[in-house]
């Protein structure tokens, strides 16, 4: 079985907007929805559970509803107080209905360009391994600095990549992963691959995708409405 876990759980306040960033109408839908309709329509995803606070949650529900994305659903968990926080409790919902050896998918819903493409090449790149994460290569020159203010030394910017969404994971061995972290060092956690990192879980990177990217700023929210009415 493999259960998508939307993360919506954020406030989005660096993008400017009175409501979270996910929320916010584009083209007709809400962000959030384009992900969700991916996900739900996806021939290989199983199940779909959203972490959403309850402010939300009737919201989203009529969203599923209008677009008949209601079969798939699993139910609502709450956000926790970090994003890794959001995924363990997220975790924990998945192992009342899913096994230790089926697979999640974590996938932001800021994200709301998500392909069909994308989804199929995370989970044929995650078997034979305890999780998969979608990556860009650098392009820039990248530096080191201790302070923030004088360059320490030069990267080799081949050996540098940027991490992306979806990433996939063996559900048991990477719950596991996260439950040892807790409760302290979960809290410093800054992005999904870190706890299997950490536990010696075996990674596979495979190639992400540019036009993937995570609303984080109004100019992002601005480009996203440029590209789904040039498509539309």
């Amino acid at each position: 079985m493999n259960i998508a876990l939307i993360l919506s759980g954020g406030t989005g306040t660096r993008a400017g907007t009175s409501i979270p960033k996910q929320y916010v109408e584009v083209c007709g839908k809400p962000v959030i929805s384009y992900c969700i309709e991916t996900l739900s329509r996806h021939s290989r995803i199983d199940a779909l559970l959203i972490a959403a606070s309850a402010d939300w949650q009737d919201f989203i529900k009529e969203q599923l509803n209008s677009h008949d994305l209601e079969k798939k659903f699993k139910g609502f968990s709450p956000p926790g107080e970090t994003r890794q926080l959001s995924i363990y409790q997220g975790l924990e919902h998945i192992r009342k209905f899913a096994g230790n050896n089926d697979y999640v998918l974590i996938h932001d819903a800021a994200r709301p360009l998500l392909s069909g493409g994308q989804i199929t090449a995370c989970l044929d790149g995650v078997q034979g391994h305890h999780g998969v994460m979608p990556v860009l290569p650098m392009k820039d020159t990248v530096y080191y600095s201790l302070d923030g203010k004088t360059v320490g030394k030069l990267l080799d910017r081949r050996d540098i990549y940027a991490g992306q969404a979806p990433e996939v994971f063996l559900l048991g061995r990477y719950y596991e992963a996260n439950k040892r972290l807790l409760p302290e060092e979960i809290l410093k956690v800054n992005g999904s691959t870190e706890p299997g990192i950490m536990d010696g879980m075996d990674i596979a990177m495979i190639p992400g995708d540019e036009g993937n990217f995570k609303i984080t700023t109004k100019a992002d929210i601005e480009n996203f409405r440029r590209i789904v009415s040039s498509h539309g």
